[in-house]
């Protein structure tokens, strides 16, 4: 009998959770495929934050989803959502052209730039060249899984680029872990 009543409980549970998940998903779909994509995604996989004129993809492992929000405010969903996770980490890189643009040729830079910093969460970024940036995507989209988010940004060099790092693990441990191995003295029981 105790069982049942659990039974019965846990199908409730399920059924609130999977109302409400149905409830976010209709109210903001590329919401719903973040959290979905964030799941499954891992080291060495891209999002992309893209602006409106991004160039759609046809490679498999390349998923699209379309944002109703501009840049910054999906950047900040974005990486709140990486934030809740240990297992990765985001590297993100800006186009060096986005630093140079003035406010005359592209109307509302200046306030896009402010706006972007917010977003950042006080992550550094890596500036290269839009091009450079596009062959290390397709460079990854060979072998990686690539989530391109477009949003209604129309303001130009504005997308933002993200490789996942592993959460637990950076730069500095495994530069430590490469100076020990090399500094070992070889052990003849075990292959190097």
């Amino acid at each position: 009998m105790a069982l049942g009543r659990i039974s019965f409980l846990c199908s409730g549970i399920l059924a609130l959770a999977l109302a409400g998940c149905a409830g976010f998903r209709d109210a903001d779909p590329w919401r719903w495929e973040l959290q979905n994509h964030i799941a499954h995604l891992g080291a060495r996989n891209w999002i992309v934050v893209a602006e409106s004129s991004f160039p759609a993809h046809s490679r498999k492992g390349v998923e699209q989803t379309v944002s109703s929000r501009e840049i910054p405010a999906t950047l900040d969903e974005v990486l709140r959502t990486l934030e809740m996770t240990e297992r990765v980490a985001p590297r993100i890189f800006t186009t060096r052209e986005l630093h140079y643009i003035e406010n005359d040729q592209a109307p509302g830079i200046d306030e896009f730039r402010t706006a972007l910093e917010s977003a950042l969460h006080g992550h550094s970024t890596t500036q290269l060249d839009y091009k450079a940036l596009l062959l290390l995507l397709e460079d990854a989209e060979k072998t990686f899984d690539v989530l391109v988010i477009r949003t209604p940004t129309t303001l130009p060099y504005t997308s933002v680029f993200i490789e996942l790092r592993p959460g637990y693990w950076d730069a500095d441990a495994e530069t430590q872990l490469r100076r020990r191995i090399r500094a070992a003295k070889p052990n003849p029981l075990t292959p190097p």
